[in-house]
């Protein structure tokens, strides 16, 4: 069940709202209903409907389930090191967290079945998901996941891949890409700074509503997040008048 769903069933509790009730309020069967969330079947509409009966928003829904999932938000060392030495396993890994089936992977990826579960058993024994029977992956780590910063994982790909994602004109690859500066007071740079950790939170927000989604209507979108004081090399060249 993902973290979603089973903070929903906790927002049911809270509210005191049973199936039958929700079921009434979204024109359902109580059967129905109760497969939706044992089944985890939701689509986006049916979770935007089920929302809107409990009088809660479906970003304020995702942030609650980042809250109770914060504890785990990093991987543990051991965890990065063996993730950081196999390029093949950290690539699987990152299937696996984005909710990719079994039959994708194989289908998209030049594995076969055989060599695809060698590697989900190595990641079950490093601790990031549990392979369970009927070719189910239960991932173990949090929707909200951060990489350390400097890291194993970090270090060892972090430079390349940043440098992957700027190579190429952002437009000519359906993107977008804006680089501003001007002169801001410091309570400016503050508010710029808590409006793009906002924005990055979203990003995962967003995500673990689209893990909902088959990997085929999926794809995945770069956004980079930076903001620091800085000089602009063309007026640190300028001479400065003598006192």
């Amino acid at each position: 069940m993902s973290p979603l769903i089973s903070t929903l069933k906790r927002v049911l509790k809270t509210r005191g709202v049973t199936y039958a009730d929700l079921a009434e309020k979204i024109v359902l069967s109580e059967a129905s209903v109760k497969r939706l969330f044992s089944q985890g079947t939701f689509t986006l509409e049916r979770l935007e409907q089920v929302c809107a009966a409990l009088e809660i928003d479906v970003f304020e829904l995702a942030k609650l389930s980042r809250r109770e999932q914060a504890k785990a938000e990093q991987l543990t060392i051991k965890q990065e090191q063996a993730l950081a030495k196999d390029r093949v396993l950290l690539g699987v890994f990152y299937l696996a967290y984005n909710g990719w089936q079994i039959d994708d992977m194989v289908r998209q990826y030049d594995f076969s079945k055989a060599q695809l579960f060698s590697l989900l058993r190595k990641l079950d024994g490093i601790g990031v998901l549990d392979l369970l029977a009927g070719d189910q992956v239960r991932m173990k780590v949090t929707r909200n996941l951060r990489l350390r910063r400097r890291g194993p994982i970090e270090l060892a790909y972090g430079r390349a891949v940043v440098g992957e994602f700027l190579s190429p004109e952002f437009d000519r690859v359906g993107g977008m890409f804006r680089f501003e500066f001007r002169e801001l007071s410091s309570a400016s740079f503050e508010v710029l700074k808590r409006k793009l950790e906002r924005l990055a939170d979203e990003v995962h927000e967003l995500a673990e509503l689209d893990t909902m989604l088959p990997s085929k209507d999926r794809q995945t979108i770069g956004v980079a997040v930076g903001i620091r004081p800085w000089t602009v090399s063309m007026v640190s060249g300028l001479p400065l008048r003598k006192a």
